[in-house]
């Protein structure tokens, strides 16, 4: 019997490269993103690829009654979730002074809180059974506070501090936690976050989706608890802890800054 995998933010970017690499490895699909339209062209893109059983949930996540309604859904359509990845998240580029609240709010809500309410919600079902997994797709950003993205990068601080004390917690209770460390992918994200021109998007060339997907897929089914793309991304996120914080804190300001 196929297990499946619950995937967040399946409408593009790594959200929709990991739709396509559990797919392949045999699992059947719940795919949930706003964007109804893509995700209904993500599903007949699988379908007809692979033998993949692909439920569609269109929903704006950083809402609580969505996480609830995501949670009836797969109840009432006897989906058991084997393995979650929250992935659905947003950032934002500019001075915190001068962001619009709406936006921030919503990215702590969906970064972190639908992340967490999403992953209390279908732990306990993994734990009674003593198998399961869950993928929380944080950042490099996560390692280091960042000027101009501030909240972002607290967000995804959160992830991983998160992830790694969840990881220890269900360690010996059949449930593998892995948080996944992209740095800059290529992807919608840079656009969405107003960040194109920020110089850090000049630094390396960017990895695809595609990649950094298949490498935390990879990673997961291993039971690596933190897997970082790239091996500069894996220096930069280690050697930041032998600098002093104020330091680490103004190479990153002076990096994200614009051309």
């Amino acid at each position: 019997m196929s297990e499946t995998a619950l995937i967040t933010g399946a409408s593009s970017g790594i959200g929709k490269e990991l739709a396509k690499v559990f797919a392949r490895n045999q699992y059947n699909l719940i795919l949930t993103a706003r964007r109804e339209h893509l995700l209904n062209d993500l599903k007949k893109e699988i379908s007809d690829q692979y033998a993949a059983d692909v439920h569609i949930f269109p929903a704006d996540l950083a809402h609580s009654q969505t996480v609830n309604s995501l949670f009836r859904y797969c109840k009432e359509n006897n989906l058991q979730v084997d393995v979650l990845v929250n992935n659905a998240g947003i950032g934002d580029y500019g001075l915190f002074q001068d962001s619009v609240w709406w936006k921030t709010e919503t990215m702590i809500d969906l970064n972190m809180k639908s992340l967490t309410h999403l992953t209390h919600l279908f732990l306990p079902q993994m734990l009674e059974r003593r198998h399961g997994k869950i993928m929380n797709v944080a950042s490099t950003a996560a390692f280091q506070p960042g000027p101009l993205m501030s909240v972002y990068y607290a967000t995804k601080h959160y992830v991983l501090a998160f992830s790694e004390a969840l990881a220890n917690e269900v360690a010996d209770q059949g449930v593998i936690v892995t948080a996944l460390c992209p740095g800059p992918t290529q992807s919608e994200f840079q656009a969405t976050a107003n960040m194109e021109k920020s110089k850090l998007m000049d630094r390396f060339p960017l990895p695809s989706s595609k990649e950094v997907a298949e490498f935390g897929f990879k990673k997961m089914m291993s039971g690596k608890r933190i897997a970082i793309y790239g091996w500069m991304n894996k220096v930069t996120s280690f050697v930041v802890k032998f600098f002093p914080r104020r330091w680490v804190t103004a190479m990153v300001r002076k990096i994200q800054e614009r051309k």
